[in-house]
């Protein structure tokens, strides 16, 4: 991709801290996603909506790539098998996780923090905005998250590595529906101890419909 690529972003849209986005790309559009003050975390799910429900599948991703997270070149995968996105620049010195789940209800409550903002109900709430329900939230990419399996095993979350203006972009492989979360842990230094917003940039195609919750 050409250095200028979205030099001339069609669409800004600003994530604010605890909270999400939704907005439908077609096919195509590249997508910048930046964390414009570093170590924010940000949660990205891709749903197909037509003509059949799909959706990005973190363990697919994994099996077909063989990899822990796609290099630049590769695809991001559906539960059908289907290519979503492909990663075309990672201007993030990383790591990315695709291991962990979505921040939760359940999970601030367990440390004394009840109806605490999360990114789960986030990203149900963007679902709804479109008139679509799911059984489970699937697994969201977990871009610029610090939590690479350990030797031992262990999985543990550290404190995310990337500088201010760290970004990745992707192209769209087909239409989709887009749901971004700045995540909302502010207990633990996975945020880098401060929760704060984060950017998407579109280019290229129709113009996207963003979603405010």
């Amino acid at each position: 991709m050409q250095p200028n690529a979205l030099s001339k972003a069609r669409q800004s849209i600003i994530v604010p801290a605890q909270s999400g986005r939704s907005v439908r790309v077609s096919k195509g559009d590249l997508v910048r996603i930046t964390d414009p003050k570093g170590q924010q975390v940000a949660d990205l799910w891709a749903i197909v909506t037509s003509p059949q429900l799909d959706w990005l599948s973190t363990s697919q991703t994994r099996d077909i790539g063989e990899r822990m997270f796609p290099a630049v070149g590769e695809w991001f995968y559906s539960n059908l098998g289907r290519p979503l996105l492909k990663l075309v620049e990672d201007g993030s010195p990383g790591p990315h996780d695709m291991l962990f789940p979505a921040c939760s209800r359940e999970l601030y409550e367990r440390v004394g923090l009840p109806d605490h903002p999360n990114c789960r109900d986030n990203m149900l709430q963007a679902l709804r905005n479109e008139g679509i329900t799911f059984p489970f939230v699937p697994d969201p990419v977990d871009l610029f998250q610090n939590s690479p399996p350990q030797p031992n095993g262990r999985l543990d979350v550290l404190p995310s590595v990337n500088p201010p203006g760290g970004y990745v972009v992707f192209q769209a492989e087909c239409d989709l529906l887009l749901v971004v979360t700045a995540c909302a842990v502010d207990f633990h230094p996975t945020n880098g101890s401060c929760c704060t917003e984060i950017a998407i940039e579109i280019s290229r195609g129709n113009q996207p419909q963003e979603h405010t919750f």
